[in-house]
């Protein structure tokens, strides 16, 4: 009985609350009124982005309080409205989620006063589910409407605003332009960091190994110590320039990741941190393995991660950990770090959020100030 009084408790506030933004709707009518005429006779055509953007904002409450009863976020799919007032109206009449929000928002004025239902409920379900639940030990069956009422007025809410297919293909679009801008950007900036090191490392002492065989061919007849000491010197010169390039190449894609898998890289990147990491490989080493682009994505945003951990955080203890989920692979890293990672401080973060993003993969940062830091990076791919 408490249990069913509670759960009808909580399907009352949630029907009360979507009543009183049903009454706030009415209100706005009043805005929306405003709104047509200014547009009608073109000198209030301005307001018409605006009201989209408060028509947004509102929908956008009503999403939230229907994901907080049901569990389950309800996405968004908007076009932004930005450029002059011309193009700011036209991007507001024909994107699909101004129609969905008018919609709803029409539907709501009539279903979200639901709450008229429930109350009527309260002194019937209190003394027929007391009697029936306390005298006869059966299960409520009269507060149970209530919490009826608000799934129903959630499932309504749902379905009217989950964006149509046209503004899920548009959004879509949209972030693939953007992933596909930053994976340019962040493959022009390798290539930039690739030539660098080239230039500054390999190529000069390539040059000095180059002079110092020539000076040691021109000493090596009159003076063989002279020749002996430069030739010396050029096989340092060799060794450094073949470091250089080792390390090239292993930050274009690490030749531990196809010698030892992504989980025994993972476990030589944690040996070699200076931190006293945990690693949790999910069983990576067993099975089939991801393909080497997401191989070696998980391995650079591990790698940053801890760099960043070792710079930043204050501590010498992390944790990695990677699992093996339905759609891809996900790689968590966390610290009990002093936080406030900030991806626009040179961090890093950015760089790893395109490298991510060009995959279509994810990244979730959370790291307060205070600590702790994760970072959460899900990849898709086909096992």
């Amino acid at each position: 009985m408490w249990k069913s009084v509670r759960r009808a408790a909580w399907a009352t506030v949630h029907l009360f609350l979507a009543a009183a933004m049903a009454f706030g709707m009415w209100i706005f009518i009043t805005v929306l009124l405003i709104t047509a005429i200014g547009t009608l006779v073109l000198v209030g055509v301005w307001l018409l982005p605006e009201t989209v953007l408060l028509i947004r904002r509102i929908a956008g409450a009503k999403r939230s309080l229907t994901a907080a009863w049901t569990g389950v976020r309800i996405p968004e799919a908007y076009q932004p409205l930005t450029g002059t007032v011309r193009e700011r109206v036209v991007t507001a009449v024909r994107d699909p989620g101004t129609r969905t929000d008018a919609r709803w928002m029409v539907a709501y004025w009539f279903y979200g006063a639901l709450l008229g239902l429930a109350l009527p409920l309260w002194p019937a379900g209190l003394v027929v589910d007391g009697l029936w639940c306390g005298l006869l030990r059966r299960e409520a069956v009269v507060l149970p409407l209530i919490v009826r009422l608000a799934d129903l007025e959630a499932d309504w809410s749902t379905a009217l605003l989950k964006p149509s297919p046209q503004a899920r293909l548009a959004a879509r679009v949209e972030e693939l332009a953007a992933t596909r801008a930053d994976a340019i950007a962040a493959h022009e900036a390798e290539l930039r960091r690739i030539e660098r090191d080239l230039h500054d490392g390999a190529q000069a002492h390539l040059v000095a190994l180059s002079m110092r065989i020539g000076l040691a061919r021109r000493a090596y007849g009159g003076e063989p110590e002279t020749g002996r000491l430069l030739l010396d010197e050029a096989q340092e010169q060799a060794e450094k320039a073949l470091t250089e390039l080792r390390q090239v190449v292993r930050g274009i894609h690490p030749p531990i990741l196809s010698d030892r898998g992504l989980a025994g890289a993972v476990r030589a990147l944690a040996a070699g941190s200076g931190l006293e990491v945990a690693v949790d490989d999910g069983g990576l080493d067993q099975g089939v393995r991801a393909p080497a682009a997401v191989e070696a994505a998980a391995y650079f945003a591990v790698a940053e991660s801890l760099t960043n951990v070792v710079k930043y955080s204050g501590v010498s203890r992390a944790e990695v950990r990677l699992v093996r989920v339905r759609r891809g692979l996900r790689v968590q890293v966390r610290d009990e770090g002093r936080g406030g990672a900030d991806e626009t401080g040179g961090s890093g973060l950015l760089g790893m959020r395109r490298r991510v993003a060009a995959l279509d993969g994810t990244m979730e940062v959370s790291s307060p100030v205070g600590g702790p830091t994760l970072i959460e990076v899900e990849l898709p791919c086909v096992w």
